[in-house]
């Protein structure tokens, strides 16, 4: 059984805590919370003797799948029911969001909560659970403005080692105003392809003893040592034996580099890189291209992409009217789970007025292309673009963005948190665009380049003879 004991422990003194009244309300709604968690919480939920948090700013790092969000929801649900505190939910990635939206709204619906609610929200990037006293828990993505006329009690970053400073200082004055504010950072260590400075200087000043008001928690390993060490794998992983299997522990550690493996499953907190990642895209200039104008006419082309392990497809569009930039836009993301018949309905519904669509993954791409060619059946109306041509759909984005020659719509933040954050991802002697939020950038170079580079355009009248 993994360890009930985290391997670092930070708190400052409180003289009384509500975790316990937290863990109570819980237990109304099935919730039960290993000992780690309860101590957290309690930790989390201290105060000193004016009645306010002992902790304003808390923290921890637990390896994945051993109840992070458990915990999460743990806090802010009693808070909204125990105190009723506004609570602002970020994540480094939409789908994060709406993840941890669906299982906080199941939560409410439970018959114990559901007499508290108001209102619940569903649209995506503005998920909300409003309640009857007026609390509240919302649901966003960090963006470089994300927290501008935000406004609560309780901030909460998850994904943490994905947090830098412009995101956290957009969002940190939306709590300024509260009586009694408390911030949570809650991640993994930070890999080799992010910075992850923020919650490294937390997790530094916290273990120093230079932040006297912060409460901090780890499970982790101090080297990368023996992987093959179940001992370890206890010592970090509290939920082995309850969540995670020694089994899938087992084969993890055959699969991974013994780096990766001891980030991910041990908690190894690595020595902080030297270099930076190198983004795709400069984020000055991509700011530059915005533009609140709705979407022109012209020629149109599609770009769907399909993540490499399927968990999700992104389609976007590009337009080129006859005269201005081009234009780029997201039209749905959506979860792998959801299958594909709504995208291949949707694809199908505009042939007419399309001039390709680009289609790029593997597995259900092939399925997707079987599904529309029978409708999409001009010569080059659907594209699986090559190794070659994803290159050159990058460099072209890349280069409309450096000379203005493309917009992009401003109130698709999703879109600029995409573009901005995409690295460099070598290609056959290229590089097209990688990272954990690439999709969207990707799906809008295919429909680009789709649209720059195909002969089709069903808005004209073809000439004959």
């Amino acid at each position: 059984m993994g360890s009930q004991e985290p391997s670092a422990r930070i708190v400052p003194p409180y003289k009384s805590s509500d975790g316990m009244d937290a863990v109570r309300l819980l237990d109304v709604v099935a919730l039960r919370l290993a000992p780690w968690q309860q101590d957290t919480l309690c930790d989390w939920m201290g105060r000193d003797a004016a009645g306010r948090w002992a902790a304003p700013s808390c923290g921890g790092s637990v390896p994945r799948q051993n109840g992070k969000t458990l915990l999460i929801q743990s806090r802010a649900m009693p808070g909204m029911i125990l105190f009723n505190e506004t609570v602002i939910y970020t994540s480094h990635l939409q789908k994060t969001s709406t993840e941890t939206f669906s299982e906080m709204r199941d939560l409410f619906e439970h018959p114990a909560l559901k007499p508290y609610v108001k209102d619940i929200k569903n649209a995506l990037g503005r998920e909300e659970i409003i309640l009857n006293s007026g609390a509240r828990i919302k649901f966003l993505a960090r963006t470089r403005n994300g927290g501008r006329g935000q406004h609560g009690d309780l901030l909460i970053f998850d994904e943490a080692q994905e947090l830098d400073e412009t995101a956290q200082g957009s969002f940190l004055p939306a709590i300024s105003a509260s009586p009694n504010p408390q911030t949570i950072y809650v991640g993994t260590p930070p890999g080799p392809d992010v910075t992850g400075t923020v919650f490294r200087e937390f997790r530094r000043r916290a273990l120093a003893g230079e932040a006297r008001r912060a409460a901090w928690f780890e499970f982790s390993v101090p080297e990368i040592g023996d992987i093959h060490d179940k001992r370890r794998w206890a010592a970090a992983n509290p939920a082995l034996g309850r969540r995670i299997q020694q089994t899938t522990i087992e084969g993890e550690a055959e699969q991974m580099a013994p780096d990766t493996f001891a980030r991910e499953r041990l908690g190894w907190w690595s020595p902080e890189p030297k270099e930076q990642v190198e983004y795709a895209i400069d984020s000055d200039a991509w700011d530059q291209c915005a533009s609140d104008e709705t979407r022109p006419d012209g020629k149109t082309a599609y770009g769907v992409k399909f993540a490499t392990d399927g968990s999700a497809v992104c389609l976007c569009g590009a337009v080129l009217p006859k005269d201005g930039p081009a234009r780029i836009s997201i039209i749905e993301m959506q979860p792998g789970g959801r299958g594909l018949a709504w995208l291949a309905a949707w694809l199908n519904e505009r042939y007419g007025k399309a001039s390709c669509v680009v289609i790029d993954g593997r597995g259900s791409a092939d399925v997707l292309v079987d599904r529309i060619r029978e409708i999409w059946r001009a010569k080059n109306a659907v594209i699986r673009p090559s190794a070659r041509d994803v290159v050159a759909a990058a460099g072209l984005l890349v280069n409309c963005v450096n000379e203005g020659s493309l917009t992009w719509y401003r109130p698709q933040q999703a879109l600029r948190e995409s573009a901005v954050t995409a690295t460099k991802r070598s290609i056959s002697g290229g590089y097209g665009f990688g990272g954990d939020n690439s999709l969207p950038i990707e799906a809008c170079a295919l429909a680009l380049w789709g649209a720059k580079t195909s002969r089709r355009d069903p808005t004209k009248k073809m000439r004959i003879g």
